[in-house]
């Protein structure tokens, strides 16, 4: 599960339903993606932060707990 993720969305007052809109995925999709049960693409790991926290390292967004 990625926590950090999870935190900085609330941060930036962003729903999962939104962030997967702006991604262009599913809802369900992200969700098993945040909760680690598939993969990111490098594609959506780099939008994401964009949307997200574009100040932040990657590896620290994308922590897995």
């Amino acid at each position: 599960m990625y926590r950090v993720l999870r935190g900085e969305m609330v941060k930036a007052d962003i729903t999962i339903h939104e962030l997967a809109l702006k991604i262009g995925i599913t809802e369900r999709s992200l969700r098993n993606k945040i909760n680690g049960a598939t993969a990111f693409t490098w594609n959506e790991v780099l939008v994401i932060r964009k949307i997200v926290s574009p100040n932040m390292q990657l590896e620290e967004l994308f922590k897995a707990a």
